[in-house]
């Protein structure tokens, strides 16, 4: 799945994406970590992995979308 970028805080490694829709949702430092990021800039495209459903949601993989 797609997202974008939203927030990321550097030291904690977390920060949020918004889905295509709109929703925010959080990720967190193993998520991003999973990804091999260094760095999350807002506004970048980025792919998500998610598991759950409703509020159990949450993401397990942030890394950048590639074509």
């Amino acid at each position: 799945m797609q997202a974008t970028a939203y927030t990321y805080d550097p030291e904690t490694r977390t920060g949020q994406v918004l889905l295509d829709d709109g929703t925010p949702v959080p990720f967190d430092a193993p998520a991003f970590d999973a990804g091999g990021l260094r760095l999350l800039r807002p506004g970048q495209r980025v792919r998500i992995e998610l598991e759950g459903e409703g509020r159990a949601r949450r993401i397990t993989l942030v890394t950048l979308h590639t074509f």
